[in-house]
């Protein structure tokens, strides 16, 4: 029999007993595999996703873990049902403890939003970026904040003129720019949590790659059913892999105070250079807040890293 999830990051001791936990993009793959690790850890969680069937079933599993499941719908390419999802947290549970960003995927097609930026943009960075910032203030002293990247992020580059169209449109080179946005979210949040003095700590992972994940779906081509043959080869990282890395991030005591980092392999690791420039980071996040015509979040935080 394989090994769960957290018992693979190495947290099957941990007591989650009392803590509330968001996890997107839950109904399925490793969110879903990492939300279920949660409540058998005793964390009581909030499933997201766009399928309400699929979500209710989630809720049922956590339910009879013994712990309390809610599931809220929301698209992340609506800004409106970003919103609305964060106001569903709040009504839902008196403050959070873990916030897990795992929604996104790879889209095949080039289009963009009703915010004009390119769709795989907005769902892998802009959407968690305003979820983040609409829950600062609801996470508990103590809260971590996790960002599912990839290893993809490597040689990207940070070109925010080039969410704004779809030209000669990339699915590989949009997803690689999308998880680069997610390290440099993650380590910018890190900078300014802790500018602001807040007991809250920030970082992102790369989970694998992972044929059962459910990932294949947005491949193009015969990719998916490449991808379903690798299931079956031994050593392939798996779903439980996967979320076991969110694990690692999300709740060992190993991680508890480091804030700032890039996890690989359940270890920090070093990403790509674009993602440790800290003025590109500075400059996305202010272009976050501007194209979803939002309050910058920690604000005054990002002038004091400045200082």
């Amino acid at each position: 029999m394989s090994e769960s999830p957290e018992a693979l990051a190495g947290v099957a001791d941990v007591d989650c007993r009392g803590k509330q936990a968001l996890v997107t993009g839950s109904t399925s793959g490793i969110g879903r595999a990492a939300a279920l690790a949660l409540g058998q850890l005793g964390a009581d969680v909030v499933v997201h996703g766009r399928d309400p069937a699929a979500g209710d079933a989630v809720v049922d599993e956590l339910e009879g873990i013994g712990v309390d499941g809610t599931f809220i719908a929301a698209d992340f390419a609506d800004v409106g049902a970003v919103r609305d999802l964060a106001a569903g947290v709040r009504a839902e549970t008196d403050g959070l403890d873990l916030l897990v960003n795992n929604a996104g995927g790879f889209f095949r097609e080039g289009r963009l939003t009703d915010l004009g930026v390119e769709y795989t943009f907005h769902v892998n960075h802009l959407s968690p970026y305003l979820l983040t910032a609409d829950l600062l203030d609801h996470l508990r002293a103590g809260a971590r904040v996790v960002t599912t990247a990839s290893g993809a992020h490597q040689g990207a580059s940070l070109d925010l003129e080039g969410v704004r169209d779809v030209d000669d449109y990339s699915a590989t080179r949009a997803y690689a720019r999308s998880k680069l946005a997610n390290v440099l979210f993650a380590s910018e949040l890190a900078r300014r949590l802790d500018a602001a003095d807040r007991d809250v700590t920030s970082n992102s992972l790369h989970p694998g790659a992972i044929p059962g994940s459910g990932f294949s779906r947005f491949l193009p081509g015969p990719l998916p059913r490449l991808v379903q043959v690798l299931e079956a080869v031994p050593g392939v990282t798996t779903v439980a892999d996967g979320a076991a890395e969110l694990l690692f991030a999300a709740v060992s005591p190993r991680t508890a105070d480091v804030s700032g980092r890039y996890f690989s392999n359940r270890q920090p690791t070093t990403p790509s250079s674009a993602a440790r420039d800290p003025e590109a980071a500075r400059r996305l996040w202010e272009f976050s807040a501007d194209v979803l015509d939002v309050e910058e979040p920690l604000e005054s935080a990002g002038s004091a890293v400045d200082a």
